[in-house]
C-alpha cells in the first residue's frame, strides 16, 4: 500500500479505537496512554470520539436492553422491569397495615430504598 493511503487508514483505525475506549468507560488519560500519545494531542485530534464513544455505546446497550425487554422469556421478564423502574420511574412499594389500640388502621408505603434502612 502506498503512504498515501496508509496515513487515512491509520487514522481511521485510531478514531474507531478512541471511540471505542471512550465508549468503554476509560478517562482521556487512560486512552493516551494506551495509545502512547498526549493527553492534550488526544483531546485536541479526537475530540469528537471522546464525546461520542460514550453516546453511542449507551445507545448500542440501551437498543440490546430493549430488543430483551420486549422479548420473550424469563431474560424479559428482568429486563422489562429493568427498563420500566429506569425510564418510566416504577419502583418497588410496600404496604404495611398495622392496627393501633384506638381501632385505627395506619398504612406505610415503604420504597425498596426504606426497606434498606430496616
Amino acid at each position: 500500500m502506498s503512504p498515501d493511503i496508509e496515513a487515512p487508514l491509520e487514522n481511521r483505525r485510531l478514531s474507531s479505537r478512541v471511540e471505542a475506549l471512550a465508549g468503554f468507560g476509560l478517562s482521556t488519560a487512560d486512552i493516551a496512554c494506551v495509545l502512547a500519545t498526549d493527553e492534550q494531542d488526544l483531546k485536541a485530534i479526537y475530540a469528537h470520539e471522546l464525546e461520542s464513544g460514550a453516546i453511542k455505546a449507551n445507545a448500542r446497550v440501551a437498543e440490546s436492553l430493549y430488543r430483551k425487554a420486549t422479548g420473550e422469556g424469563r431474560e424479559a421478564v428482568t429486563a422489562a422491569i429493568f427498563w420500566l423502574m429506569t425510564r418510566a420511574r416504577w419502583k418497588e412499594t410496600s404496604v404495611h397495615e398495622v392496627e393501633g389500640k384506638l381501632a385505627t388502621s395506619v398504612t406505610l408505603v415503604t420504597t425498596h430504598e426504606d426497606m434498606k434502612l430496616l
